[in-house]
């Protein structure tokens, strides 16, 4: 058994290191139209992770995401914009910063909820957001705000790329392979138990809902500086994290490469329809149908045809663990 599993752990990295190497040339194979669709793959892999943080590991629920990537997209326009006028490297930190803040004071006050209220408070948190960014002048109100045009198709695909490869390795560090993920873990299966275990599970909910903001924000930025030109709807939109949603659930809700596979499947499949049809009105029927299946037949997703998961429960090996490590 431990041979099998050193052997199956080895086969895996090689997979993962042979697929870095073909998004690496990828570049270099296709045109910028199919460049621009994997450009655009790569950012919703990464946010359906991001959403996957809280709302798959945690077991919160966020219709508010998007809120996040917009707070990183207008940070990022702002700030490039003058009277400021700083490179566009240097406001993605600025970006990460500011969404942390306001995750910080958002998380703080809805956390205390669970279920449909906690969904409900993170979408009300997204509406504001839109209404604000709409009738402030320095947001550009309903006209939306222009960033420095770079036309470098290659340039945003590799940020796309870099930003999407730490989201999953912060994702398989933090909530696979470390203690932090055993709590998530474990507050989502019980929380009162978790909290019987000694977990602080206010900070825990809390740390897991700043990441998976920061995270979004940062594709929220690349994003504003890719389009060049962006509004309110164009980044707080909830359509934005319905899609996520959906992407989420396809993949395997609360599994690491569920987000990639579910964000790149649907992704592709409204750009192929958008480019036979014209129209993606069809793309949502597909969606409606990808729910209905998933939720009849692959209760665990995609990624659950593929992953053997364990019986006893992430709270039981949170507590094996947590205890043995002397956690108090």
């Amino acid at each position: 058994m431990a041979a099998h599993a050193i052997r199956t752990r080895w086969l895996g990295f090689l997979f993962l290191a042979a697929m870095l190497v073909v998004l690496a040339v990828l570049p270099w194979a296709i045109n910028n139209y199919w460049l621009r669709i994997a450009t655009g793959a790569l950012m919703w892999a990464g946010l359906a992770c991001s959403w996957n943080m809280l709302g798959g590991y945690a077991g919160y629920i966020n219709f508010g995401h998007s809120a996040f990537f917009g707070l990183g997209a207008y940070s990022s326009a702002l700030l490039m914009n003058d009277p400021f006028g700083l490179p566009f490297l240097a406001t993605i930190p600025a970006g990460m910063a500011v969404t942390a803040l306001c995750a910080v004071a958002i998380g703080g006050a809805t956390l205390r909820l669970r279920g449909a209220y906690f969904a409900i408070a993170t979408w009300a948190f997204a509406e504001v957001l839109i209404q604000f960014a709409t009738v402030m002048d320095f947001t550009g109100g309903t006209g939306g705000i222009g960033l420095p045009p770079f036309l470098n198709e290659r340039f945003f695909y590799f940020a796309m790329l870099v930003a999407a490869v730490l989201t999953y390795l912060v994702t398989w560090a933090l909530f696979e392979r470390s203690r932090f993920g055993l709590k998530v873990k474990a507050l989502r299966d019980h929380e009162p138990a978790a909290e019987a275990m000694g977990i602080n599970t206010a900070l825990v909910k809390l740390q897991a809902f700043v990441l998976s903001a920061v995270a979004a924000s940062v594709f929220g930025s690349i994003f504003a500086y890719w389009v060049t030109f962006i509004n309110p709807k164009s980044v707080f939109g909830g359509d934005i994290t319905d899609q996520m949603v959906v992407m989420v659930l396809l993949g395997g809700l609360g599994s690491l490469w569920g987000p990639a596979i579910g964000g790149v499947a649907l992704f592709v499949v409204n750009r192929l329809i958008w480019m036979n049809w014209g129209d993606t009105a069809f793309y949502i029927a597909i969606l409606g149908a990808a729910i209905v299946l998933v939720v009849l037949f692959l209760p665990n997703g995609i990624a659950g045809l593929f992953a053997r998961r364990g019986g006893n429960g992430a709270l039981a090996k949170a507590a094996e663990k947590l205890v043995r490590g002397g956690e108090r």
